[in-house]
């Protein structure tokens, strides 16, 4: 009798909490972590309650754009370019395009033609 492999679903098995994936808990974390800084601050004046909802909007950010696509929506010229790429690529090409003085090089690959 010949033996078969049964196919197994693996989609969720990179999760850590059955939501988190690496980097949106990478990004959970460093969210949070900018969140205890106002909360902090607000613990010292007295209002703590202030501060842990902060924390928890800014973790619910960083989770956010650690995790969430883009949407694609045809209204928008901006989301036609963008849809279904992750929100912390886009984040990233936005900051190099403002920090590399508003240039997009583009290469294209095949011959030269000089």
């Amino acid at each position: 009798m010949g033996t078969y492999e049964l196919p197994r679903n693996v989609k969720g098995e990179g999760r850590i909490l059955f939501i988190f994936t690496a980097k949106s808990l990478i990004y959970t974390v460093i969210a949070a972590g900018i969140g205890l800084l106002f909360y902090f601050i607000f613990s010292a004046i007295g209002l703590t309650m202030v501060g842990i909802i902060i924390v928890a909007a800014f973790a619910l950010l960083g989770f956010i754009v650690g995790t969430v696509k883009m949407p694609e929506l045809g209204k928008f010229e901006f989301s036609k370019k963008t849809g279904g790429e992750n929100i912390d690529d886009i984040i990233k090409r936005a900051v190099l395009f403002k920090t590399k003085g508003k240039k997009i090089y583009v290469y294209k690959e095949g011959k030269n033609n000089d």
